[in-house]
């Protein structure tokens, strides 16, 4: 989500790279990851547990027939790259590597748009419509097909509504059988990831809570042990070993049916239903979702009708259940959420 090269001011995507060991990297990354390493000692381990998990999430995605794959944030390459995984399994499988910095962008020409079926698409990750729209990804990826998307070791980098408006937003274009391949930090002490955050000068760092993640995949079904620890997926998280740091991940399927609406969010022609029997948090986590999906829907669209409306509705129940008046013209409470 770099935009700008400067080799003077650390970067993410040359952090990353040199803790993994490789070679893409300056003294300003190399400073600031060394401080961070001061920090937490683990840190290169957990990176290195993420790639691992996203290299084995991409191979268990390909043993279930997904030949298509899109790399969001994709960073500087590595080996084995995603192609390199998915093509152990499926030698016709097609990648799209999607990230903004130029540095990434070079790279991923040079080495990995191999121009049969593999291409680099200068993109940016928070915006899924154009992501899905962009003719270079278009060349390789066909939407309308099971399609795995990846957003490894990148929604730490979005806040809380943001992250959920971009997982929302990929879920609710991806064909049924596609899945979300997703992985985050997360540090159960708060004053330590308080202290990295305030060192990680390289971009704006969230310590999303396991539910927080858990929520990335709703709609979705969770494979195997659902949110795990990275190091062990698929399996279930080992018993505690006294490290406060991890990485969260877990692979979610597209639901089959569904189209458009995985998360239940209303269609063009959904009437808005009794919101009345749900709990406070439920409505709390509907409104939220709905909300980004309204950020996702363009000007005009048919959909933006009856999700103001669905949002109404709650907004109305709250301020019911809270004592305050409900704004005018509110729709009453009903709505759906499946």
């Amino acid at each position: 989500m770099t935009s700008a090269l400067d080799t003077s001011a650390p970067n993410m995507a040359r952090i990353y790279n040199y803790w993994l060991g490789g070679k893409d990297h300056f003294a300003a990354d190399r400073a600031e990851a060394d401080r961070l390493v001061a920090l937490y000692p683990p840190l290169p381990a957990l990176v290195r547990e993420n790639r691992k998990f996203l290299i084995k999430a991409v191979g268990w995605a390909a043993r279930r027939g997904i030949g298509q794959f899109i790399d969001l944030g994709a960073g500087l390459p590595v080996s084995p790259s995603v192609h390199q995984a998915a093509r152990a399994v499926l030698p016709a499988a097609r990648v799209a590597y999607v990230d903004t910095d130029p540095v990434v962008l070079t790279h991923a020409v040079a080495l990995l748009a191999t121009g049969d079926g593999v291409t680099a698409v200068n993109a940016d990750l928070r915006d899924p419509a154009a992501v899905w729209g962009h003719q270079d990804l278009r060349a390789v990826i066909d939407p309308a097909r099971p399609v795995c998307v990846i957003l490894g070791a990148v929604v730490h980098f979005l806040d809380l509504d943001a992250a959920c408006a971009v997982t929302a937003g990929y879920a609710s274009l991806m064909a049924p059988g596609s899945c979300l391949v997703l992985s985050c930090a997360r540090f159960e002490d708060e004053e330590l990831a308080k202290q990295l955050a305030q060192e990680y000068t390289a971009a704006t760092w969230y310590n999303h809570s396991p539910a927080d993640v858990a929520e990335f995949f709703d709609g979705l079904d969770l494979a195997g042990p659902g949110v795990t620890e990275a190091r062990t997926w698929p399996e279930r998280t080992p018993e505690a070993g006294g490290r406060t740091g991890h990485v969260l991940a877990g692979v979610g399927r597209v639901p089959a049916g569904a189209c458009g609406s995985a998360r239940g969010w209303p269609m063009p022609d959904e009437r808005v239903r009794d919101v009345s029997g749900m709990t406070g948090s439920e409505l709390e986590r509907a409104r939220r979702h709905l909300m980004a999906s309204l950020s996702l829907a363009f000007p005009g669209s048919p959909v933006r009708g009856p999700i103001l409306a669905h949002i109404s509705a709650i907004d109305a129940e709250l301020a019911e259940r809270a004592g305050r008046p409900a704004a005018s013209g509110q729709p009453g409470r009903q709505t759906r959420f499946a």
